[in-house]
């Protein structure tokens, strides 16, 4: 063949046998031609590959890569023909490290979705006015005091406990996972605070990874996710119960305003005084009745008599003031002991029984329905096997077919002697020359021929 044919070849068999594929290195001895197109050489340690771009491939505006950088580049395999040069077409390119991290981002996002992690049912409210607030994150970042101080601006009597923890590098998802087991087992906070400053992709994916996404939704304590600036998002804000933009909203979010509530605490004070005057007042008016009532009587029988009734007057209302408040007791431990019955954590536990009910019942039935499928496979092979004509070559008969024609032989009388034959068998085959025939007919009248 001719140089031109072999090329042509070979692009043919590299592009049917190799199919597109993502291909990661080092960009090297980038050309831009005024064409638009782009070649370069992505390279590795030990070897390296010639790539082109091509400008109808790109969509967008150009891109600004530059010689020593890493990406990740997807295409197939070719040859050019005119100078038979081995070389990759490239059909999409990202950067190396953070093209990598968004698609692992996004599978564990659709597989701790899928298993339910994240679904609004799991999600528990968060406290009023928490007894002592955690926070898992690092004692030395800037995450630590922005929300100590708003902490302290907000309500400086909650006292607040800190589970340190690296937020970055190796150590990072360990740490945290740590912390929220220790706050999770010493149950000495009502809410926990998870976190760090904010920085690029590499450095906030502690928190995407599947061990803490985890560790999150085990927790029993409510948990508020403040990672980052509000425009990064993670795992960790998808697993908590409650997403902050930034570590300072989260404290904002699990403290109250000490301003709203000495506002609230001073208008039921006022209202208290209100009806305590009001109480007091109607009083002072019975009071000052009778005594008129009293100094128009002058029997001193009626001064007893009403004096008596005056102090009955006095027990029965103290009396009543007593039962209304017992009465009023009862009904906020009636009130009290219902919101206990109805809490979420209940709820989670019954929904989390029916979950693992349904689990086991889906297993049952994917079990028998694999059983079922198997029987049945295995009937249709035998089935198969006894009308396969491998199957009647074991039984001791043969193939035969002219060498020359590769037909069939079925009658005696159509094969000439010194015709060559191939005989195919249970186990191999074998060729032979015709050195006579026999029809059914003379076998039945015990006559042959040769």
């Amino acid at each position: 063949m001719t140089v031109s044919e072999l090329n042509r070849q070979s692009r043919m068999l590299l592009e049917r046998g190799m199919a597109r594929i993502w291909v990661q290195g080092e960009i090297s001895n980038l050309a831009r031609p005024a064409s638009g197109h782009l070649y370069f050489s992505l390279k590795d340690e030990t070897a390296q590959v010639r790539c082109a771009w091509f400008r109808q491939r790109q969509r967008g505006p150009a891109p600004r890569i530059r010689d020593g950088e890493q990406v990740r580049v997807l295409g197939r395999v070719s040859i050019y023909e005119a100078r038979g040069d081995y070389q990759f077409i490239v059909e999409q390119l990202e950067p190396g490290g953070e093209g990598e991290l968004r698609r692992r981002f996004e599978a564990l996002k659709k597989k701790l979705a899928a298993e339910g992690l994240f679904d609004s049912g799991r999600k528990r409210p968060l406290p009023l006015l928490p007894r002592r607030i955690g926070v898992v994150t690092s004692p030395t970042g800037a995450a630590i005091r922005d929300i100590l101080t708003v902490l302290r601006r907000r309500f400086p009597a909650i006292p607040v406990v800190i589970y340190p923890s690296p937020v970055q590098g190796e150590m990072a998802v360990p740490g945290l996972v740590a912390g929220l087991e220790a706050a999770a087992r010493r149950a000495e906070c009502d809410v926990l605070i998870i976190g760090r400053g904010g920085g690029s992709l590499e450095d906030l994916w502690a928190f995407n990874e599947e061990a803490l996404a985890r560790a999150i939704g085990e927790c029993p304590i409510p948990i508020i996710s403040g990672v980052g600036h509000e425009v990064d998002v993670t795992i960790a804000d998808f697993a908590a119960d409650v997403r902050a933009p930034t570590p300072s909203g989260a404290a904002e979010l699990v403290a109250p305003d000490q301003l709203e509530w000495r506002r609230s605490f001073e208008a039921l004070h006022a209202r208290l005084t209100l009806q305590m005057q009001r109480r007091m007042e109607n009083a002072f008016q019975t009071c000052d009745w009778l005594s008129r009532r009293l100094n128009q009587c002058s029997p001193a029988s009626r001064v007893r008599s009403q004096s008596e009734r005056l102090r009955d007057l006095s027990r029965a209302l103290a009396g009543a003031m007593r039962h209304d408040f017992t009465r009023r007791g009862r009904r906020l431990d009636h009130i009290c002991g219902r919101v206990l019955a109805g809490a979420p954590s209940r709820r989670l536990e019954r929904t989390s029984r029916q979950l693992a009910e349904l689990h086991a019942r889906l297993l049952r039935r994917g079990v028998v329905s694999v059983e079922r499928l198997a029987s049945r496979l295995k009937l249709a092979e035998r089935a198969l096997h006894s009308v396969s004509p491998l199957a009647t070559l074991t039984r001791g008969y043969a193939i035969v077919t002219d060498a020359g024609t590769g037909r069939v032989l079925m009658d005696a009388a159509t094969v000439r002697r010194g015709t060559v034959v191939d005989a195919r068998l249970a186990h191999g085959s074998f060729r032979a020359t015709v050195s006579g025939q026999e029809s059914n007919d003379d076998e039945s009248q015990g006559t042959s021929r040769d």
